[in-house]
């Protein structure tokens, strides 16, 4: 199935110059996002996965899906603020400006091996950003996996040293 073909594109969003990669259109047929799950899924299946971890908003559609799918856990990645309990909190940059990432203290064991996903990998800023929140509690990145990766925003140089698998790429 062509995935790519079933993505979006929303031009000056969502501001001027942006060129926005709408996955709803995918998410809504079925047979697309079930393979787009399985081919992920597939590609870290050997890893002994216990949980899966994505950022606020849409990484949290694929580690759900993708922890089902693999017999892990899951592990909300959220904007400060959101977690009800104490948390562990990583500041990172943005191009213009900072951002911030919160984890429960208690979401990751020593040693766990987690699988971070987005639906986007961009410049890499969020991504790296969460997988310093894991490493931090002491556990262990197996995989990073994306839906879609912009190549030409060099996001991939900042994941260097981990298996980063992308399933569409412009």
């Amino acid at each position: 199935m062509d995935l790519k073909s079933l993505i979006r594109t929303v031009d000056d969003f969502p501001k001027p110059g942006i060129s926005f990669k709408d996955i709803t259109t995918l998410l809504k047929e079925p047979a697309a996002f079930r393979e787009a799950i399985d081919t992920l899924a597939a590609r870290f299946e050997d890893r002994g996965v216990e949980l899966v971890t994505g950022p606020e908003s849409r990484g949290f559609i694929f580690a759900s899906a993708l922890a089902y799918r693999l017999g892990a856990g899951l592990v909300p990645v959220r904007k400060p603020g959101k977690l009800p309990w104490r948390t562990r909190r990583i500041t990172y940059s943005l191009e213009y400006g900072e951002d911030a990432l919160e984890v429960h203290e208690d979401a990751f064991r020593p040693g766990q091996k987690v699988l971070v996903v987005d639906d986007l990998l961009a410049t890499g800023g969020t991504i790296r950003a969460t997988i310093d929140l894991v490493e931090s509690l002491g556990a262990q990145v197996v995989g990073v996996g994306f839906l879609i990766e912009l190549t030409y925003l060099g996001g991939r140089q900042r994941l260097a040293g981990y298996d980063v698998h992308s399933l569409i790429q412009y």
